[in-house]
């Protein structure tokens, strides 16, 4: 997609669907993230039924990095591909807190 298409795309979503809902369970943008990247290849009942048990201990990004990756995989280990998924969050939360200050 070509940079001036962008805006026109994306206003023409925004006219088809104004107000888009998703089954994925969330209370900030991280969190929406967060259950998006784990939901690649994976049911939203499933990407909930993880992110309720792992939202309650780690729903930030410094939060999730203080886990670990063998202890964040413990909690998403129910979602299909959850070691590479737990890979990527970690990284992804690597680079939120280091070049972001922690911030979506």
């Amino acid at each position: 997609m070509k940079k001036n298409d962008i805006a026109p795309f994306f206003a023409a979503l925004k006219a088809a669907n104004p107000m888009p809902q998703t089954e994925l369970e969330y209370t900030t943008v991280f969190e929406l993230l967060t259950a998006v990247l784990l939901s690649a290849q994976a049911t939203d009942v499933g990407v909930n039924k993880a992110t309720r048990r792992l939202f309650p201990v780690a729903n930030t990004p410094q939060a999730i990095l203080d886990l670990g990756l063998e202890g964040l995989e413990s909690y998403i280990k129910t979602i299909g591909l959850y070691r590479s998924k737990a890979k990527h969050l970690m990284e992804t939360c690597r680079m939120l807190v280091q070049l972001h200050g922690g911030r979506v």
